[in-house]
C-alpha cells in the first residue's frame, strides 16, 4: 500500500515497532499456558518465601503475613482434591456461560444482525461515521459479532456513500475493538470482568462483592466520547490520507449484507416489540416498594438485591426470547431444535475460553492460598505510599501498564485474570475501590486493541481491507489505527479523571474509595 508523502520515516519506525512486538509476542506461550507458568512461579515463590518472616500486616486478620508453601504435602493434597470444585466454582465461568446461551440464540437466529443492519440502513449519509462507530460499540452486546459483521458492513456502507471503503473498516474497527469496553447495553463482558475483580477484592476482604454493572454509568458516557472522538478522527484525519488511495480489490460480494428483506423487517419488529415488552414487564415487577426484586431495605441497586443478583439471567432472557420470536417470524427457527442448536453453537465459540478458565481458576486458587497476593498488595501499597502520589497518578499508571501488557496478551479476560489478583487488592489497601481499578483496566485494555497484532481478530480485519486494497498489510492497519488508539487512550483517561473529580456515579453499587 502506497503511503502519502512525508510519512515514509514514520512508517519505517512503525514497521520496526511492529516487528519487535511480533517477535516478543511469538516468544510467549499460548495465553492458557501462561497460567500454568504463573502457577508454577507462584508455587516456587511460596516455597522460598514461606521461611521468611514478614512485618507487613495482613488486613484480613490483623496478623503478620505468612506465605503458605504450596509444595507442602497438605497444600498439594488440597490442590488435587479441590481441582474440580475450583474449576466449576470459578465465578466468571457460570455467568459467561449463562449470558452467552441467550445471546447465542439471538445471534444464530439473525436477530442481533438484523438490529445492527437496520440501524445503519436508516442513517443519513452525513451521520454515517458516528452511527457506524456507535453501532460497532453496541455490537459488543453480542460478543464478537461486530468483528465478523459490522467491520465488513462498514466498508460496504462507506463505499455505497462514495467514500473510501477502508475508511469504513477503520471506523468500525475503532468502535468494535478500540471502544471494546464502552457500551450502554450490558454485555457478557461486564460479569466476566466483575468475576475476576470480585475474586481479587476477596484476597483482602473475603466478604467483598462487586456488582456486574459497577462501571455501567461511566462506560455509558464513554460510549458517547468514543463515538465523537472516532467521528473527528475518521472524517478529519484519516479521510484526507485515504482520499487518493486507489481501490484495486473487489469487495462487492459483501453488498448483500446491508439489505433487509421484507420478511426480516417484520421479524425484526416482532423481536424488538418482544424485547420492549420484556423491559416493561421488568419495570412493572420492580415498581412496587414490596417487590421481591428489591433488597430487604427496599432498594433495587443494593448489592444484595435480587434484581442485581439476577442481572446475568435477565441478560439471558432479554436476548433469548426476542431472538426466538425473530427466528419464528424470519423462518430461521422451525422448531425447538433450532433454539438448542443456537445455544450449542454459542458454546462452540467459547471452547477455548473454557480451557483458559480451567487453568485460570487453578492459578487464582493457588495464588490466593499462598498469600503472595496479599504480600504484594501490602508491600506494593507501602511503596506507593512512600512516593505519596495522588490516587489519580496511580490510576494512570494502572492504565498505562495495562496498555503495555495488551500489546503481548490480546485476551481481555486472560489479562485481567492475571492482573486483577495484584491490581485490585493493592489499590484497595491504598483506599481505591475495586470498581475504579476495573474501570482503569478497561480503558487500558480497549485503547490498544486496535494496534495489537496478537489480537485474534486483527488478521481478519487485514483480510477485509485486502478485498478493497490488495496491498494492505498488518503494518498498514497499525498505521491507520494508531491515531484512534492514542486519542482514545488520552481522552478516555481524562474522562475517568474528570468523572472521578466531579464525583459522578461510576456504576451500580460502586464507589471510588475503599474503607476496608
Amino acid at each position: 500500500m502506497s503511503q502519502p508523502s512525508g510519512t515514509d520515516n514514520s512508517s519505517a519506525l512503525m514497521q520496526r515497532f511492529l516487528n519487535s512486538v511480533e517477535w516478543a509476542g511469538n516468544k510467549l506461550p499460548d495465553p492458557a499456558f501462561l497460567f500454568v507458568w504463573a502457577m508454577l512461579i507462584t508455587m516456587i515463590a511460596s516455597a522460598v518465601l514461606s521461611s521468611v518472616q514478614f512485618s507487613a500486616i495482613d488486613p484480613r486478620s490483623g496478623e503478620p503475613i505468612v506465605v503458605v508453601n504450596q509444595f507442602s504435602g497438605t497444600e498439594l493434597t488440597n490442590f488435587l482434591s479441590q481441582m474440580v470444585k475450583t474449576f466449576t466454582g470459578f465465578p466468571p465461568l457460570g455467568v459467561v456461560l449463562v449470558a452467552l446461551l441467550g445471546v447465542g440464540v439471538a445471534e444464530q437466529t439473525g436477530f442481533i444482525q438484523a438490529v445492527l443492519r437496520a440501524m445503519l440502513k436508516v442513517t443519513p449519509v452525513s451521520l454515517l461515521t458516528p452511527m457506524l462507530i456507535l453501532v460497532s460499540i453496541v455490537s459488543h452486546a453480542a460478543g464478537d459479532t461486530g468483528y465478523v459483521l459490522i467491520i465488513p458492513l462498514g466498508a460496504v456502507m462507506f463505499s455505497a456513500a462514495g467514500r473510501h471503503p477502508l475508511l469504513g473498516i477503520t471506523a468500525a474497527f475503532a468502535g468494535v475493538s478500540g471502544g471494546f469496553s464502552a457500551n450502554f447495553l450490558p454485555s457478557s463482558l461486564d460479569p466476566l470482568l466483575q468475576g475476576f475483580t470480585e475474586k481479587g477484592a476477596q484476597i483482602v476482604s473475603p466478604d467483598a462483592t462487586v456488582n456486574p454493572l459497577c462501571n455501567y454509568y461511566f462506560m455509558s458516557a464513554s460510549c458517547i466520547v468514543i463515538t465523537l472522538v472516532g467521528w473527528y478522527l475518521t472524517d478529519r484525519i484519516l479521510e484526507p490520507r485515504l482520499r487518493n488511495l486507489p481501490v484495486d480489490g473487489d469487495g462487492s460480494d459483501d453488498a448483500a449484507m446491508g439489505e433487509l428483506q421484507p420478511q426480516e423487517v417484520g421479524a425484526l419488529k416482532a423481536g424488538l416489540g418482544t424485547m420492549l415488552g420484556g423491559f416493561v414487564l421488568l419495570a412493572l415487577a420492580c415498581w412496587s416498594p414490596e417487590s421481591p426484586l428489591r433488597s430487604p431495605q427496599g432498594e433495587l441497586t443494593a448489592r444484595d438485591s435480587p434484581l442485581m443478583e439476577a442481572i446475568v439471567p435477565l441478560i439471558f432472557l432479554l436476548f433469548l426470547i426476542p431472538g426466538v420470536v425473530y427466528g419464528v417470524f424470519a423462518g430461521t427457527v422451525q422448531s425447538h431444535r433450532d433454539v438448542i442448536n443456537g445455544m450449542k453453537k454459542s458454546m462452540d465459540t467459547i471452547t477455548y475460553y473454557l480451557v483458559m478458565a480451567f487453568f485460570a481458576a487453578q492459578f487464582t486458587a493457588i495464588f490466593s492460598r499462598s498469600n503472595i497476593g496479599v504480600l504484594i498488595a501490602v508491600q506494593g501499597a507501602e511503596v506507593l505510599k512512600a512516593f505519596n502520589l495522588p490516587g489519580q497518578f496511580t490510576i494512570m499508571g494502572i492504565i498505562l501498564l495495562t496498555c503495555a501488557v495488551n500489546l503481548l496478551v490480546g485476551s481481555a479476560s486472560a489479562k485481567w485474570a492475571l492482573l486483577s489478583p495484584i491490581f485490585v487488592p493493592m489499590l484497595m489497601t491504598l483506599g481505591l475501590s475495586p470498581e475504579l481499578t476495573q474501570a482503569a483496566y478497561r480503558i487500558g485494555d480497549s485503547s490498544t486493541n486496535i494496534v495489537t497484532p496478537l489480537m485474534p481478530y486483527f488478521p481478519l480485519v487485514v483480510a477485509f481491507a485486502q478485498k478493497y486494497v490488495k496491498n494492505t498489510g498488518i503494518g498498514t492497519m497499525i498505521s491507520l489505527m494508531l491515531p484512534y488508539s492514542l486519542a482514545f487512550l488520552v481522552t478516555w483517561t481524562v474522562l475517568l479523571l474528570v468523572w472521578w473529580g466531579l464525583g459522578l456515579p461510576l456504576g451500580v453499587a460502586a464507589g471510588y474509595s475503599w474503607a476496608g
